[in-house]
């Protein structure tokens, strides 16, 4: 779909890469400029293949050299786009802001992918997934009114108000810069995603379905509107919060006439009853749930690990997973008429380096598929 979309991409951790690796997965074009030594977030020398170089191309270049820096500013002035993840300034000081790059190449969509953001008090602080959507408020209901707010790993920040909103800020950049001939700079900052993600949830507080107070909304401290540990130690999810779901829910729990459950709404007695549903639910195993709930219109679903997902009949049958490289994948998403696209192959580090450097030398010419 974006065949003829070039991205650089100055290879970083977490939501930058992912946002090119998804852009690759859909198509585009990218060359991932990466460290020759390069380690991971424990000190640890990182794996000469990375699952988020999917698709990519592969080059080595010190960007503290003058040579690596050339490397880059070939690079992008037959490019799309930049995507970059440092902290505000750092690529100023190597001599490869978006000034430089916009001069070099105008129509240029320069995509920054910090935490904090390019600006505000905070742009400068060492930060992490968990902290970006603590500040922004994402984190707040994540969790029920007796339990710290828990991080979904990197879901939310990282890729859902990170990646995934540099991913649209570039997409929209390089419509721009081809109707009018003018790059950006696009600021995706995890904070403003990660907040603009809520917007669905703050609509609902004018009508009282969000309360400020934690434990005290539908989504956090509802019985019908939760997760229940069973008898084998898994989990399994509910929704039942529409009263024909929740009718039915009651219906196959064999409580249909148990005068507590008919008031759903009543949050007087959701202690009461979300304490019920605890005792319920741990009475038989998640595979028993199951064979009982699941496929029906109770709004149902075990909670599985990704590995246990990836065999589940319904993820199996649209092949949302698969193993390849030794390691379990999703395919790319969305899906396009009906088909899974598999991904392309995943480089060893610095695979196109030479490759790449010769055609730069040549002139650019034949440097993009």
């Amino acid at each position: 779909m974006l065949g003829d979309i070039k991205i650089v991409e100055i290879c970083g951790i977490g939501p930058g890469p992912f946002c090119a690796m998804h852009l690759a997965d859909l198509g585009a074009q990218v060359i991932a400029v990466e460290r020759g030594e390069a380690t991971s977030v424990t000190g640890e020398k990182k794996a000469a293949k990375s699952a988020m170089n999917r698709g990519k191309r592969s080059v080595i270049a010190d960007l503290k050299t003058a040579e690596g820096r050339e490397t880059v500013l070939k690079l992008i002035e037959s490019a799309d786009a930049l995507i970059e993840g440092m902290r505000p300034g750092v690529m100023e000081r190597l001599g490869l802001g978006p000034e430089v790059l916009l001069a070099r190449n105008p129509k240029l969509v320069y995509g920054r992918m910090t935490g904090w953001g390019q600006s505000g008090p905070m742009a400068q602080a060492a930060g992490h997934d968990n902290n970006y959507i603590s500040l922004s408020g994402a984190m707040y209901y994540c969790g029920t009114e007796d339990e710290a707010p828990s991080s979904p790993i990197t879901l939310i920040g990282d890729i859902g108000g990170g990646a995934l909103y540099l991913a649209i800020g570039l997409l929209a950049g390089i419509l721009n810069a081809r109707t009018t001939g003018k790059g950006t700079v696009v600021d995706a900052a995890i904070v403003d995603g990660s907040a603009h993600m809520m917007q669905l949830l703050l609509s609902m507080v004018p009508r009282g379905g969000i309360r400020e107070q934690r434990g005290k909304s539908m989504h956090d401290g509802s019985h019908f509107y939760a997760t229940y540990r069973c008898a084998d130690g898994h989990y399994i999810s509910l929704g039942s919060m529409e009263p024909q779901f929740y009718a039915l829910l009651l219906e196959k729990l064999e409580l249909g006439d148990d005068p507590r459950f008919a008031r759903q709404w009543d949050m007087s007695h959701w202690g009461e009853m979300r304490s019920a549903f605890e005792t319920i639910f741990s009475s038989r195993t998640r595979e028993q749930w199951c064979e009982l709930l699941e496929g029906t219109d109770v709004c149902f679903a075990p909670v599985l690990s990704p590995q246990e997902s990836s065999r589940h009949p319904h993820m199996a049958q649209r092949e949302v997973y698969f193993e390849r490289d030794g390691m379990l994948q999703a395919h790319p998403a969305p899906r396009f008429d009906g088909r899974v696209v598999l991904p392309g192959m995943i480089p060893t580090r610095g695979e196109h380096t030479e490759q790449v450097r010769a055609v730069l030398d040549a002139d650019n010419e034949g440097l993009w598929l």
